[in-house]
């Protein structure tokens, strides 16, 4: 048996080990990076949706009545939500009921038409 070249057994079953350890560490941060881009997602509709608010503020003298014309429930292509404030609207991650918005990470926002405030 000279000359024949290989791994032993243990070799090979101290690498799977490694190789588990480092999916064990790996998968959980990719899936908290996944909460961190819906939450940083989540972030950029709501301060887009707050700036929308202060121009039409700014070109109407008024805030607006209601954010869009969607109706309750989740926003789609065919029920596109904040289309007062954005120009392209929001058409998934949200749901709606009445002014009340609720985004991707499960937290609701709720739009004042008499103070111009989504908290």
């Amino acid at each position: 048996m000279k000359g024949i070249k290989g791994f032993t057994l243990i070799e090979l079953v101290i690498i799977i080990v490694i190789i588990g350890i480092l999916a064990a560490i790996a998968i959980p941060k990719y899936l908290d990076l996944q909460n961190e881009a819906k939450t940083a997602a989540e972030k950029g509709t709501v301060g887009g949706v707050r700036a929308g608010i202060e121009i039409y503020f700014a070109k109407n003298k008024a805030f607006p009545s209601a954010l869009d014309s969607a109706a309750n429930g989740a926003c789609s292509p065919t029920n596109l939500c904040f289309t007062t404030v954005l120009t392209d609207g929001i058409d998934a991650d949200w749901t709606k009921s009445g002014n009340a918005y609720t985004g991707p990470t499960g937290k609701t926002y709720t739009y004042d038409a008499a103070t111009g405030t989504f908290q």
